[in-house]
């Protein structure tokens, strides 16, 4: 977990560290993702510090979803792409690497080996409805 003072991310915001923008207004960021998956990977960023999707503000989420949409729909122009993710990792186990709240769009193309396996299985008789009844305790 870092802090506003050592976030890299709140360091391209400062203009500290250098970067490649694409975007950018009063509340957000998108910049290049300088480890990119596929060419145009762009990450977009609040330009408050905010650590986890659910620790930030809805109405500071509603001007980020607005940016993801806009930037998103640059990218997939830009491009040349079958399609594209947008993904928001949320801790170090879902792959967060960056304490900040961030977006990736990445451009994809069919057969490109990226997320090539998705993960899925059937909940035994029951669990679903039992765990939806645990999330909608919080809701």
């Amino acid at each position: 977990m870092n802090t506003k003072d050592d976030c890299i991310f709140c360091k391209i915001v400062a203009s500290e560290i250098p970067s490649v923008k694409v975007y950018e207004d009063s509340v957000v960021l998108a910049f290049m993702d300088i480890g990119p998956i596929s060419d145009g990977h762009t990450l977009v960023i609040p330009k408050e510090h905010v650590e986890k999707l659910d620790q930030c503000r809805p109405e500071l989420m509603a001007q980020v979803g607005q940016a993801v949409v806009k930037v998103a729909n640059a990218v997939s122009k830009a491009i040349p792409s079958d399609g594209y993710n947008v993904l928001c990792n949320n801790g170090i186990s879902a792959g967060q690497l960056v304490d900040h709240m961030h977006f990736h769009i990445i451009p994809r193309n069919t057969d490109d080996g990226v997320f090539n396996r998705w993960p899925a299985y059937e909940y035994p008789q029951g669990k679903a409805q039992k765990l939806a009844e645990k999330i909608k305790e919080y809701l």
